[in-house]
């Protein structure tokens, strides 16, 4: 509202506007807007869930940035549920926790080595991602393991060991079989 009162281009008082709509919220969504506050917890799951169809994936806080002032804002999300990691589990979107983002790290990178005949590098995985971005990113991956330097490193040790504990021989060269 205080955007509006100091445009010089608005033609009308925001009172105005209130006088008009009932409410400044209720002029915003009139306009197609999302009001920043008086919005229910359910509708906020909602429009998780409407942009996870839109998008085909899990929604994440750039694609929140990206529809900035169509729907509500990332902090308004974190506000209510404390994060966007529980907004998504609530809104019944697959995110993965903890322990649990590493273990399905893993279990991708096997999918992969398995695709490539070989461990993957992260180069590998950039490319598998922007064929299926429900996969973390590469960097994600990175920052899953905690040794430095050395975490693709240590994430591909994983890796070998769970191709190794499927049945799979990987040589020291990393590659698959043989």
């Amino acid at each position: 509202m205080r955007e509006f009162a100091a445009d010089s281009e608005a033609s009308v008082h925001p009172q105005t506007v209130i006088e008009h709509f009932g409410s400044w919220n209720a002029a915003k969504r009139a306009a197609g807007l999302q009001p920043r506050r008086f919005i229910s917890r359910e509708e906020l799951l909602d429009q998780l869930r409407l942009l996870g169809a839109e998008l085909g994936r899990v929604p994440t806080a750039r694609d929140l940035e990206a529809r900035r002032g169509r729907m509500a804002s990332k902090s308004l999300i974190w506000h209510t549920f404390g994060s966007l990691t529980a907004a998504l589990r609530e809104a019944g979107f697959d995110v993965p926790v903890g322990e649990e983002r590493l273990e399905r790290a893993v279990a991708d990178g096997a999918v992969l080595a398995r695709r490539l005949g070989r461990l993957p590098k992260m180069a590998d995985w950039k490319d598998a991602r922007r064929r299926d971005p429900a996969l973390q990113s590469e960097w994600q991956v990175y920052r899953l393991i905690d040794v430095q330097p050395g975490a693709w490193s240590a994430f591909q040790y994983l890796v070998r060991a769970r191709l190794l504990e499927e049945g799979l021989t990987v040589q020291l060269d990393g590659t698959l079989g043989g």
